[in-house]
C-alpha cells in the first residue's frame, strides 16, 4: 500500500512539473509573439496601399504585390538603393575594424597590466558611458571641420579607431578578467612577449567577446542617423539611415509601403548577422564563468 500511495504521489508530482512546464512555454510563446507582431507586421505592410496600411491593423495584405519593394528600391533620387547600401558598408567594414583593434588592445592593457593610474583612468573611462553623446556633437563638429573632413567618412570611421566605444573596452576587460593566466604564463616562458601572448594566446579565447563587438558595431552603425546626418551633406554619400529618412520627406504624399519595404531590406543585414552569431553569445555566456 505504502509503495502504490509513492507512485500516485509520484506521478501527481510528475503532472504538476509537466503542467508549470507546458505553461511557462505557453507564457513565453505568448510573449514571443506579442515582441514579434510589429516586426511580422511590418512584412505584410510592405504589400499593403496607404489606405490598407492606416485602416486595417491585420498583418495579411489583400494581394501580394512587389511593387512597393520596386519603387522603394529605385526611389525618387538619381541613385538607386545599392548606393546607399555600397556606402553603409564603406562606413561599417572600416569602423567594425578599428574597433576590434582598438578596444582589444586597451582592454588587454587595462586587464593584464599594472601600470600608474590605471584603476583611475579605467574608472574615467567607465563613467564617460554615462555621458550622452549629444553633448560631444559641438566640440567633434569643430576639430572636424578644422581638419576638413567634412561630407567624409573620416568622422564616423576615426573615432572608434582610439577606443572611444567604452563599452565594449569595458565587456572585453570583464571577459578578460574571467580568463585563467596559465597559458599566458606558458607562452611566455616559452619566449613571447606580449603582443604574441595577446595575438596566439587571449584573441582565440576571446572569440565569443569579440563576435558580440562586431555584431553590436554593424547593428549601432547600420541604424547610425545622427553622425551621418551631422557629417554628410552630399546625397551620393548617403548610408541607408539617411537615404531612408529622404525617401520619406521626399513627396507631400508618402507612399508608406515603399518605406516600409525598404526598411525591411534594411533590416535583413543586420538579422542575418546576428542570427549567424548567436551562438557565439552563448559561448561567451558560458566561458566568461570560467575564473583563474
Amino acid at each position: 500500500m505504502r509503495s502504490v500511495l509513492t507512485g500516485d504521489e509520484a506521478a501527481r508530482t510528475r503532472r504538476r512539473e509537466s503542467g508549470a512546464l507546458a505553461l511557462r512555454y505557453a507564457v513565453l510563446a505568448a510573449i514571443g509573439l506579442i515582441m514579434l507582431y510589429p516586426l511580422v507586421w511590418l512584412v505584410g505592410a510592405s504589400f499593403k496601399s496607404n489606405a490598407e496600411i492606416f485602416g486595417d491593423i491585420g498583418f495579411w495584405p489583400s494581394h501580394l504585390d512587389f511593387g512597393a519593394y520596386l519603387k522603394g528600391w529605385r526611389n525618387s533620387s538619381e541613385f538607386t538603393f545599392a548606393t546607399y547600401f555600397v556606402n553603409s558598408f564603406l562606413i561599417i567594414v572600416p569602423r567594425v575594424i578599428v574597433t576590434v583593434i582598438s578596444c582589444v588592445l586597451v582592454a588587454y592593457a587595462f586587464a593584464r597590466f599594472d601600470f600608474w593610474g590605471r584603476k583611475i583612468l579605467f574608472g574615467v573611462m567607465v563613467s564617460t558611458m554615462m555621458l550622452p553623446h549629444i553633448i560631444l556633437r559641438i566640440p567633434q563638429y569643430m576639430m572636424f571641420r578644422s581638419f576638413g573632413w567634412l561630407d567624409t567618412y573620416w568622422p564616423i570611421i576615426v573615432p572608434s579607431a582610439f577606443a572611444t566605444d567604452t563599452f565594449f573596452v569595458f565587456m572585453l576587460v570583464q571577459f578578460l578578467r574571467g580568463i585563467p593566466r596559465d597559458m599566458e604564463e606558458a607562452a611566455q616562458l616559452d619566449g613571447c612577449n606580449a603582443l604574441q601572448v595577446l595575438l596566439f594566446v587571449l584573441v582565440p579565447m576571446l572569440k565569443p567577446a569579440i563576435i558580440s563587438v562586431v555584431v553590436f558595431q554593424f547593428i549601432w552603425t547600420m541604424n547610425d542617423f545622427m553622425g551621418p546626418l551631422i557629417y554628410l551633406s552630399s546625397v551620393e554619400k548617403y548610408p541607408v539611415s539617411l537615404a531612408l529618412k529622404m525617401s520619406i520627406g521626399a513627396t507631400e504624399e508618402v507612399e508608406w509601403a515603399s518605406v516600409i519595404a525598404i526598411s525591411v531590406v534594411a533590416l535583413i543585414p543586420s538579422v542575418v548577422v546576428f542570427l549567424a552569431a548567436q551562438r557565439y553569445f552563448i559561448e561567451g555566456a558560458n566561458s566568461s564563468g570560467v575564473k583563474g
